[in-house]
């Protein structure tokens, strides 16, 4: 991804995000230069990797498979006696048709919430002892009320309602074409996308940036 991409999509989002009443903390907005002042005082931040994550999962087309990540709060599953915290919470944008491919967690249950914009698809998948997508009946939480799909079934999550993933579950999602980028929150437990992540392709987690212009944000990956 160009750094000037990256750069434009950042704008975008904080406008995208406070155009649904949601407010953020002063470290979504702060230039290279501010996170140098604020050295002394921002550990925290960069051991727990809250702020922005910009992907294309490798693919070079963002609008096709990528994904717009904030973390905005987060525990530390390495150092659980500096950081006690045993929660994440996140906020996502994802556009319509804009792929977050198929993957799973070893360890972070979540839930996902449709915070506003447009209507997500969700696919789901049960894993095997080797990891494999099996073509199994899935059972999930939908704001607390139990329902079963097929594998691979589309399952739509409209905005104010939730869908809870546990580890093991594979899922892709989108925005559904038609209705509006889509905003959503995470909540789950503490998180390292380092090391957390099992796609069912060999995808890389984070983007390699071409620097064709001046980082104006840091990313987590930067500090």
């Amino acid at each position: 991804m160009k750094r000037s991409e990256i750069n434009a999509i950042i704008d975008d989002s904080i406008e995208f995000i406070e155009s649904h009443g949601f407010k953020l903390p002063p470290f979504v907005r702060w230039t290279p230069a501010d996170w140098e002042k604020m050295k002394a005082t921002s550990q925290e931040i960069k051991d727990n990797m809250l702020g922005w994550d910009i992907t294309d999962f490798g693919s070079g087309e963002f609008g096709r498979r990528g994904l717009i990540m904030l973390t905005l709060r987060n525990g530390n599953q390495h150092d659980k006696k500096k950081y006690p915290k045993p929660y994440a919470e996140k906020l996502l944008i994802s556009d319509e048709d804009q792929e977050t491919p198929i993957h799973f967690h070893w360890s972070k249950m979540e839930d996902i919430i449709n915070r506003g914009g447009g209507d997500l698809i969700v696919e789901l998948w049960n894993s095997d002892a080797d990891e494999n997508k099996i073509d199994t009946d899935v059972q999930v939480s939908i704001d607390g009320t139990v329902h079963t799909f097929k594998a691979g079934e589309k399952v739509t999550i409209r905005p104010g309602e939730s869908i809870s993933l546990v580890p093991g579950l594979y899922h892709r999602f989108y925005g559904k074409e038609g209705t509006g980028r889509v905003l959503l929150g995470e909540v789950s437990s503490v998180n390292d996308d380092n090391v957390d992540n099992r796609f069912f392709e060999e995808l890389p987690r984070f983007p390699e940036i071409e620097e064709d212009v001046a980082a104006r944000y840091v990313l987590i990956t930067e500090y």
